[in-house]
């Protein structure tokens, strides 16, 4: 089979249908849409929610929670996945974008101590758990904090 031998398949396709073409196709003069108001007109309709002129539900409905817009947002990555560095590599924020592990670093790169790490790094971020800096030492390796 080659791709000019392609066709879709019988009654997947339909014609669109074309309004205002006649009395007897049946949706000809006012194409479905009645007779005047809003709903009639070129763009006319109402946005999604709106109600008619009453408080609309979303408004109705109480606020709930919090949003703290001075909290960090901080890019987390395991101790485990550090092993993709070659042994005695220094690991920053920019080698971790480079090597595919972080695509933004966002408010900083935070290390977690999920897995466990065989290689000596010396390992550069903005944060640390206490068990991430611990399995970096006992590899060998140093933790610098940014």
């Amino acid at each position: 089979m080659k791709l000019h031998e392609l066709s879709p398949a019988p009654g997947s396709k339909k014609a669109r249908t074309r309004v205002g073409r006649g009395l007897g196709s049946g949706l000809g003069k006012t194409s479905g849409r009645g007779h005047k108001g809003q709903k009639a007109r070129t763009g006319g309709g109402v946005r999604p929610g709106f109600e008619g002129g009453q408080k609309p539900l979303y408004l109705r409905l109480p606020k709930r929670g919090f949003y703290n817009n001075f909290s960090k947002d901080y890019a987390e990555i395991n101790v485990g996945e550090l092993n993709r560095f070659d042994d005695g590599a220094i690991v920053d924020p920019v080698s971790l974008i480079e090597i595919g592990l972080v695509k933004n670093i966002r408010d900083g790169v935070r290390i977690l101590g999920n897995g466990e790490l065989e290689k000596a790094l010396t390992v550069k971020a903005m944060g640390f758990t206490k068990s991430a800096a611990e399995k970096i030492q006992a590899a060998g390796g140093k933790v610098e904090v940014i």
